[in-house]
């Protein structure tokens, strides 16, 4: 049922044996560089490379890698256009000539500089989920003294999101096969239906699943497997890399950091 999900490529992908606490340093000092840049510059080419080890060296398909993608994309296209719009002073690039509307040079500088943000820690987040599987990735984090209840609250919604979409695809195979979905008034029926009881089957379900937790001896607190796995493990040639990518980014958001499209 879940043969295309994120989880599934996290376990079967062409970057999965690579030292993990190795992925986990790479993604998120790149995407600490990117939060630090002033300018877009650094972080268009930080999202377009780690998309590269995405695609081609994970070997992820693209379809699914966009179809991920597109959200965030949205979002940050959103954010765009609404800076441009009402952030910012200086001098007008675009009058609309709607209640006053007018893109500013600050605006747009600025609603460019978030939308490359958004897509450079989008993609290092998803190179992390797409290239360690969770139960790994936990690990990792915990060993970087990430807070136990950060820890906890994470691995139980990570739980609950195959609760709520197992729940849902089952619900929505049985009104398929019931021809629920045959015309255009009954996909709105169906789908209202199932939006209705979809939280109520989802609840009852995770009620049962914290009940078979308890029965285990679960006390409140959720125990990660600690892999052995360290930076020393990850071989002298990657580490110099990843110093010498790092130190690279940085000195190109030294060197862009006054760039400006107007």
């Amino acid at each position: 049922m879940f043969d295309n999900t994120l989880d599934s490529y996290a376990h079967y992908n062409d970057l999965k044996d690579m030292n993990t606490f190795f992925k986990v340093i790479f993604a998120i000092t790149t995407m600490l560089v990117s939060l630090i840049s002033t300018s877009p510059v650094v972080p268009v080419l930080i999202a377009l490379f780690i998309s590269f080890l995405i695609l081609f060296q994970a070997k992820i398909p693209w379809k699914f890698y966009l179809k991920i993608l597109s959200v965030p994309f949205l979002f940050g296209l959103i954010t765009f256009i609404f800076m441009s719009l009402f952030f910012g002073v200086g001098a007008h690039i675009l009058d609309l000539g709607i209640f006053n509307l007018a893109i500013t040079e600050d605006g747009f500088n600025l609603g460019l500089l978030t939308f490359s943000r958004v897509l450079a820690g989008f993609t290092c987040m998803s190179f992390l989920a797409l290239t360690i599987p969770m139960t790994e990735l936990f690990s990792e984090l915990e060993r970087l003294k990430i807070p136990q209840i950060v820890m906890e609250l994470a691995m139980l919604m990570y739980r609950y999101i195959f609760i709520f979409l197992d729940e849902g695809l089952n619900m929505y195979h049985a009104q398929e096969t019931r021809l629920g979905y045959s015309s255009l008034k009954k996909s709105f029926k169906s789908m209202g239906m199932l939006g209705s009881n979809l939280f109520i089957r989802t609840w009852v379900k995770g009620e049962q699943a914290h009940i078979a937790m308890e029965s285990r001896c679960y006390n409140g607190s959720l125990k990660t497997l600690k892999a052995p796995e360290s930076l020393k493990n990850a071989g002298k040639r990657n580490l110099t890399l990843l110093v010498f990518f790092e130190l690279l980014l940085i000195v190109g958001v030294y060197f862009t950091g006054n760039f400006k499209f107007f």
